[in-house]
């Protein structure tokens, strides 16, 4: 029986945009199903008393670094962005309302929003610039603004972000194996022997 990965995720995570670039192929390679699961992080650092590395100067030097390691080993482009920390709301909303709504094109709108905040530096806190990257990936950026105020949307992010930290979810990125929990894009090679 072919085995799951289910990945809780927010683009504005950089270890989250890290594990995105390598867990397609991971899964590819164990015949595993990886599934996307979009979560709020704001809501589940609220939820948990967690808080991102940044906010401890030390542990975000040394994450930024660590970062840029992973990056160079996994041989992807990476740069921390100058806006960080991003607003994700609206854009968590708008990638669970495509898996949603437009299941075929999830790869599309990820791809848009991990490189413009990772590769590309770009200010996603600026709705502009939102809705420039959303139309160079072939997005119209009035449907997804309407997509992501959809009562059933907005609902959707909540439920997934709260199932999340039902299940001890504490950060992002988080991916399950069955019932066994992997925490950070640095224990991919745990998820990799879990999925065999």
């Amino acid at each position: 029986m072919s085995k799951t990965a289910e990945f809780f995720f927010d683009v504005g995570s950089p270890a989250s945009y890290l594990a995105w670039t390598q867990l397609p192929a991971l899964c590819d390679q164990a015949g595993a199903t990886l599934v996307y699961r979009p979560m709020l992080l704001g809501g589940v650092f609220q939820a948990t008393g967690n808080a991102s590395p940044a906010t401890v100067p030390a542990k975000g030097l040394y994450m930024n670094a660590d970062l840029g390691r992973f990056a160079k080993r996994y041989g992807v482009p990476f740069q921390i962005n100058p806006y960080f920390p991003i607003n994700t709301l609206q854009l968590m909303r708008a990638a669970i309302g495509v898996q949603l709504r437009q299941p075929d094109r999830l790869d599309a709108m990820l791809t848009a929003l991990f490189n413009a905040l990772w590769v590309n530096g770009v200010n996603l806190n600026d709705p502009m610039a939102v809705a420039q990257t959303l139309a160079r990936a072939g997005f119209d950026p009035a449907e997804i603004q309407a997509l992501a105020s959809d009562p059933e949307v907005k609902g959707a992010l909540k439920a997934s972000t709260e199932e999340a930290v039902r299940r001890g979810v504490f950060g992002a990125p988080t991916v399950f194996v069955g019932d066994t929990m992997f925490f950070g894009q640095d224990r991919l090679d745990f998820v990799k022997e879990a999925l065999v």
